[in-house]
């Protein structure tokens, strides 16, 4: 259909304009990019812009850090206390901090892992509040035969004992929502909707959701009206093209730029993670796009 095609033709124009960088060697060929057009690019500041750095696990994370500053990312998404001086060595942002949780599959949602948690993560929130970062995040885990009362009453149980101390550290606790259709089968906060009744069970601004765009669309789709009905629950946003997590042109099913408009319609002030595993040879040059595609 015509609207169809009127928005590939723009995904396709922001990408050309964009992705300059064509050379073999990410960083090389970045760097031989000239001056006059990185002021051109200038972002117009409606999204805070940040990166997951295992998309680019060929850049160490000083020089994912350098190259990110460039494109106009301010955050580098998933990072913990050894990674932090990095970051602000840099000047950069860490928007989702972890490395309290013990894995996707053992989480909140499973009374047997409380303890554990609840030691981490008691550790863990007063640090992310020293360093002046606000967001943690952390899992439900896998359902393992439990029905969703089940898994809201052991999450409530097991975050309840922290919700004290991250409001007094004004530290969100984000819990991420993430497919169990495809890359993470049996887990439990796998809806928005069930995520949401978990944040209103807790009614705290200390508890959140992390929404991975990627994920929910497998899961449920309906994205936009989803974000505008559960906004004021989610603290953080992840990308990624579907299927396959790559890039978020027209090479897969969603229409980002109407996307970021719907979240900054909401007065959403938090960060949007680049969270795709770039295809192109010049990964730089599609995390560059991706910027660009989502700066409206």
């Amino acid at each position: 259909m015509p609207i169809n095609q009127n928005r590939r033709s723009a995904i396709r124009n922001i990408v050309a304009g964009t992705a300059a960088i064509t050379a073999t060697g990410m960083l090389t060929s970045f760097k031989k990019e000239n001056k006059e057009q990185m002021m051109s690019d200038k972002l117009k500041g409606n999204i805070n812009h940040s990166v997951s750095p295992w998309c680019y696990h060929e850049l160490t994370l000083d020089q994912l850090c350098e190259v990110s500053k460039q494109i106009g990312i301010t955050g580098i998404d998933l990072c913990g206390p050894k990674d932090w001086p990095t970051l602000q060595k840099h000047g950069m942002y860490s928007p989702m901090c972890n490395g309290a949780e013990i894995n996707l599959t053992d989480g909140f949602g499973d009374t047997q892992f409380h303890d554990t948690l609840v030691k981490s993560y008691s550790e863990m929130i007063p640090m992310v509040a020293k360093n002046g970062y606000t967001n943690l995040i952390c899992f439900s885990g896998s359902r393992r035969g439990k029905d969703d009362e089940a898994g809201w009453k052991n999450c409530v149980e097991g975050l309840k004992r922290l919700i004290p101390l991250a409001e007094k550290h004004k530290v969100v606790l984000c819990m991420e929502l993430l497919n169990s259709k495809i890359d993470h089968k049996d887990y439990q906060c796998n809806h928005v909707e069930w995520g949401a009744e978990l944040a209103k069970r807790l009614g705290s601004e200390s508890f959140k959701l992390l929404f991975d765009i990627y994920h929910m669309q497998i899961m449920e789709g309906d994205i936009i009206r989803n974000i505008t009905d559960y906004h004021q629950y989610i603290a953080h946003y992840h990308t990624g093209g579907i299927p396959g997590r790559h890039e978020i042109d027209d090479s897969q099913e969603l229409y980002y730029p109407a996307v970021m408009r719907a979240i900054a319609a909401t007065g959403f002030k938090g960060y949007v993670g680049q969270e795709f595993v770039p295809k192109n040879t010049d990964k730089i040059a599609s995390l560059k796009a991706a910027i660009h595609i989502c700066d409206v």
